[in-house]
């Protein structure tokens, strides 16, 4: 699914501006390319931006902030993660908290998550 202009835009401009919690996990997952999985950082796919994509295991991880618990924003992730799962992506979503508190465990979460989508369970 080619992603729209408005995504593609966004994309670009939230590239430049991760959060806290999103720039850490990015850093880390660019440097610990395990079991050939490869992220990609505020990827557009049809009328959304992911915060982090892997296309090998059609996996999407997205780092919620309080944001995400406010107003209609739970029913607009829903949404968002069902077009996903409609395309054949699952997300992944974690507590910005969790990724301040224990990268560690947020990138394990991660690992297990891929591998799961790639058959490889340990």
């Amino acid at each position: 699914m080619a992603a729209s202009p408005e995504a593609r835009a966004m994309a670009s401009h939230l590239r430049q501006a991760l959060t806290l919690p999103e720039g850490l996990l990015w850093k880390a997952l660019k440097a610990r390319r395990q079991d050939g999985l490869h992220f990609r950082r505020q990827h557009p796919l049809g009328p959304y931006v992911l915060d982090f994509y892997c296309s090998r295991a059609r996996l999407c991880v997205e780092v919620d902030g309080y944001s995400h618990g406010a107003a209609d924003r739970p029913e607009h992730d829903v949404e968002r993660d069902e077009w996903l799962l409609e395309q054949g992506i699952e997300t992944l979503r974690l507590r910005a908290g969790l990724v301040l508190e224990d990268l560690d465990a947020a990138l394990s979460m991660i690992r297990t998550a891929a591998r799961a989508r790639l058959g490889n369970v340990d």
